[in-house]
């Protein structure tokens, strides 16, 4: 049961996941944070370049670019974070507002 006040259901953590993993930033679009997954992809790629300039040059193609590997990974767990976080807090709302609904009693304020 929900009730016409109730946001409506926020994207699932798992298709977020999965965006954020196919390509770098595309997590925090779809949770309407493109500034935030601008600055990632930002971030990828220099420290990418700067990690190529330092690395030996017998370093593999991972080794050379450590640096944007580490921010693409940093990225994704914060794009599922944040997914999380707003599907509990969704979930969350939907309880109360059917336990209020239920008992007639609401939240102490």
């Amino acid at each position: 049961m929900t009730n016409s006040t109730t946001s409506p259901a926020p994207v699932s953590p798992y298709f977020v996941l999965g965006a954020a993993i196919v390509l770098p930033g595309s997590g925090h679009v779809m949770l309407g944070m493109a500034t935030r997954g601008l600055q990632f992809l930002f971030f990828i790629v220099i420290l990418a370049w700067v990690t190529a300039k330092i690395a030996p040059p017998d370093a593999t193609f991972v080794g050379r670019h450590a640096g944007g590997f580490l921010i693409y990974a940093l990225s994704i767990l914060d794009a599922y974070k944040i997914a999380r976080i707003r599907t509990a807090k969704w979930v969350h709302n939907i309880r109360r507002d059917s336990e209020v609904a239920q008992g007639g009693v609401g939240p102490h304020t």
